[in-house]
């Protein structure tokens, strides 16, 4: 299936405020993700931070179970290893951690077991898939925190980007395109530099959001680029700030970062000559996505 699924690349842009369509290739071929994944972690984590009042400062420990996880262990960590949930967020988003991405799931899903019971990874998984279905993201269904199985489409994730870029907190994680950050280890500072595996950061008004690769998902990439609002003049006299953000979300693609360039690209001007025809909207369902915030 992966090799049939290399074969189709699917993308999806679109005008984040609007929610305008401006281009999209098989946009609803249900695929696997990689650690696209990790966007819907991240915003769980957020959501739960600000509804319980917790503080990212506070540390969380690295078990046994983050390492037989698999996959991204960019700082070495070993079990017993302190880490804060900041520090981890931008290891997970930046580096694409996934022993930070098991450590943020573990400790918040305690926090979501404590209330609802059963085990801490299922709760938080099954808190990404009720993200998942407020946002509408109806052919989704997230399986771990890492994006190591599970299955979206290009359309859920420009639903669960849209989300995602309205979270100023957000947004200042994945825009860095380097960060240093630490670990601790029997109370020694572990002192690391992660790097954004987004190598379009900074480049043409691109804050994000998260490149990611496996072999069954192949490479993908999910952008946010922004540009200084419109000023449309009323015919009262006032004016009217009309922003405009671009999310861009390919998956399988070889070129990722050529194609999300090339896409950037193409979704302004395609806005721009929406823009210039009169925002003309013919099958709201088919070329709009409104995303509610749930």
């Amino acid at each position: 299936m992966g090799s049939r699924l290399m074969a189709q690349e699917s993308y999806c842009v679109v005008e984040a405020h609007s929610g305008k369509i401006l281009t999209e290739v098989n946009a609803d071929l249900k695929r696997p993700v990689a650690s696209l994944a990790k966007i819907a972690t991240a915003m769980v984590v957020l959501d739960w931070a600000k509804y319980s009042g917790a503080n990212m400062g506070q540390m969380v420990g690295i078990s046994p179970a983050a390492l037989k996880a698999g996959g991204s262990n960019p700082m070495a960590m070993v079990p017993g290893d302190q880490i804060s949930l900041r520090e981890a967020m931008y290891s997970m988003l930046l580096g694409s951690d996934n022993v930070a991405a098991h450590a943020l799931s573990d400790h918040v899903g305690r926090s979501i077991a404590s209330r609802s019971g059963g085990n801490p990874q299922s709760a938080f998984v099954k808190e990404m898939n009720h993200l998942a279905k407020a946002l509408g993201m109806t052919r989704t269904r997230f399986r771990s925190p890492h994006g190591h199985s599970g299955t979206s489409t290009a359309r859920d994730i420009s639903r669960l980007c849209i989300y995602a870029a309205r979270n100023t907190g957000f947004l200042f994680y994945v825009k860095q395109k380097s960060r240093k950050i630490a670990s601790y280890r029997g109370g020694q500072s572990r002192k690391f530099t992660v790097q954004n595996t987004n190598s379009l950061v900074g480049r043409n008004g691109i804050q994000g959001i998260k490149a990611a690769s496996s072999a069954a998902a192949g490479p993908c990439l999910a952008l946010s680029a922004d540009k200084s609002p419109l000023v449309v003049k009323r015919a009262d006299g006032g004016t009217i700030l009309s922003p405009r953000r671009l999310v861009v979300v390919i998956l399988g693609s070889p070129d990722r970062f050529g194609r999300g360039t090339a896409l950037v690209q193409q979704g302004w001007a395609g806005y721009g000559h929406w823009r210039s025809q009169g925002l003309p909207v013919v099958n709201p369902a088919r070329e709009l996505i409104k995303v509610p915030n749930p």
